[in-house]
C-alpha cells in the first residue's frame, strides 16, 4: 500500500521524509512535492484547488496501481479531499482511506479575514502566531522573499476553496486535531463525518495548529492501525 502525504501552506515533501522510518515495510511513503518549492522551485505556483487536483490526478496516476491512502495537514487536507473526489469521478477504486488534520470540514463556511490578502507585515505577524515557520526565516530577508509568494498562493488554495455538494466518499475518514489549536476546534473538525459513508474517527492530540511536528508517532500509529484494519476487512 502507498501513503501519499500532502503538505500544509508553505510546506514541502521534506516535512514527511522522517515518516518512512516509522512506517511498516508494507506501507510505502509517497511525500508529494508541489510546484514552487524545494526541488520544484522554478515551477509556477498553483493558487486554486481544482486545477491542482486535476494535475495531481494525471501526474500521480501511474502510482495508483495498488491500494493507497491520502494524508493532508491543513491546506494539504483540502487537496487530499478534492483529489479523492476527482479520482472517484474517474472511477479509481484503489483509494482505501483519507486522513486529514488541522482543517475545518470542507462544507463549513469560514468567516475570517483571508491571510493571502494581508499586507506583508500582517502576513508575517500571522505566521508567527501560527507557530509553523522557523524563526530563522523571519531573520533572513532572502528566505522570507522566497517564502512569502509561496505562502500567499498556498493560503489562496485554502481560502478561495468553494465546496460543491457531492455524495459522501465510500472510504473511512480519520481526522486529527490539536487540543491547543486556536485556528480549528474539535466542533469544526467533527463536520468531516458528513463526508464519508464508512467509519469516521476524530482524534485530538496535544499541541497547537502544528501538532503534526510534535505528535508524529501517534499520527503514524493511528494511520497504520486504520490501514491494517481496512486491509483485513
Amino acid at each position: 500500500m502507498r501513503l501519499f502525504c500532502f503538505p500544509f501552506a508553505g510546506g514541502s515533501a521534506s516535512a514527511f521524509y522522517s515518516w518512512s522510518a516509522h512506517l511498516p515495510a508494507n506501507i510505502e511513503l509517497c511525500a508529494v512535492q508541489l510546484p514552487g518549492r524545494e526541488t520544484r522551485m522554478r515551477e509556477p505556483l498553483f493558487d486554486r484547488v481544482a486545477p491542482l487536483t486535476r494535475t495531481l490526478a494525471d501526474t500521480l496516476a501511474p502510482y495508483f496501481d495498488k491500494p493507497f491512502a491520502f494524508f493532508g495537514h491543513s491546506m494539504g487536507a483540502i487537496i487530499a479531499f478534492e483529489l479523492a473526489r476527482e479520482l472517484r469521478r474517474q472511477g479509481q477504486t484503489n483509494l482505501k482511506g483519507l486522513f486529514v488534520s488541522a482543517r475545518v470540514a470542507p462544507q463549513a463556511v469560514v468567516r475570517q479575514r483571508p491571510v493571502h490578502q494581508m499586507t506583508e507585515p500582517e502576513l508575517i505577524a500571522t505566521l508567527r502566531r501560527f507557530n509553523g515557520t522557523p524563526e530563522i526565516v523571519f531573520q533572513t530577508p532572502e528566505l522570507l522573499d522566497m517564502l512569502l509568494p509561496m505562502l500567499r498562493a498556498d493560503f489562496a488554495i485554502n481560502e478561495c476553496y468553494t465546496y460543491s455538494d457531492e455524495p459522501p466518499l465510500d472510504i473511512p475518514i480519520t481526522v486529527f486535531g490539536g487540543t491547543g489549536d486556536t485556528i480549528v476546534d474539535a466542533r469544526e473538525l467533527d463536520g468531516w463525518a458528513q463526508q464519508t459513508r464508512r467509519a469516521f474517527q476524530l482524534r485530538m492530540l496535544a499541541g497547537d495548529h502544528f501538532f503534526l511536528n510534535t505528535t508524529q508517532p501517534q499520527i503514524i500509529q493511528a494511520i497504520v492501525h486504520s490501514l491494517h484494519t481496512a486491509g483485513s476487512e
